[in-house]
């Protein structure tokens, strides 16, 4: 089924089950943040293909992103809003609609993954939490991020793990997005595990040479 959608453009991949941070300043998307408080909650986060996040022409989208709703909204005292959001559903937009509003707005139909092959989608999930767990002890003793390992626990939930997993990694939004893209779970499980491979080799040759320039640096003293 095809429904209208207010659209919220921005340099950012949202998975579903992922929270997202927002702070609300320009006139057109103050009101679309009110109208959606108004419904339903939902707006639709998409990635930037061309344009800007803010002050200036509307953005134009990739085609595909996901719903997110509103579970708080702090309002400031100069009329802005800080929001918080929880991704939900992939959708695919059909068509943009540029005229009926100030902000941008499409008509889109839900694009739920395909979740064809169950095996093989477990097997590369227990392949992809062992390289998921390696590549945050590593950010984590490298101290490229602030993670709190102790509180982050992997959910069991296989797609609210693989949602997390995709989240969690520091890629460019552009390298996310054909993630999101992906018509069917194997084929997202396989692209994300792809990245991590390719993420912790990256890690492993950060981390030999911190410790060949810890080593020199202990020699030189």
């Amino acid at each position: 089924m095809i429904e209208k959608l207010s659209l919220f453009p921005l340099n950012t991949v949202l998975f579903p089950g992922m929270p997202i941070n927002l702070h609300i300043f320009e006139s057109r998307y103050k009101l679309m943040i009110q109208r959606a408080l108004l419904t339903d909650n939902i707006f639709g986060v998409t990635l930037i293909r061309q344009g800007t996040e803010a002050l200036g022409a509307l953005a134009e989208p990739f085609y595909i992103g996901t719903t997110a709703k509103i579970v708080d909204v702090e309002r400031l005292d100069n009329g802005h809003m800080n929001i918080t959001a929880i991704g939900e559903e992939r959708f695919l937009i059909k068509e943009l609609d540029r005229e009926s509003a100030v902000y941008l707005t499409g008509f889109v139909e839900k694009y739920p993954l395909e979740l064809h092959r169950p095996l093989d989608i477990y097997r590369r999930l227990r392949m992809l939490r062992s390289h998921v767990q390696y590549y945050l002890r590593t950010l984590d003793s490298l101290e490229e991020v602030q993670i709190n390992l102790e509180s982050l626990d992997l959910p069991e939930d296989p797609m609210v793990f693989l949602f997390l997993a995709s989240s969690l990694l520091q890629i460019p939004a552009t390298e996310k997005q054909p993630i999101l893209s992906a018509p069917t779970a194997l084929d997202f499980c396989t692209m994300v595990e792809r990245l991590y491979r390719r993420e912790n080799a990256v890690l492993r040759n950060l981390k030999h040479v911190s410790a060949e320039a810890a080593q020199n640096l202990a020699m030189l003293n």
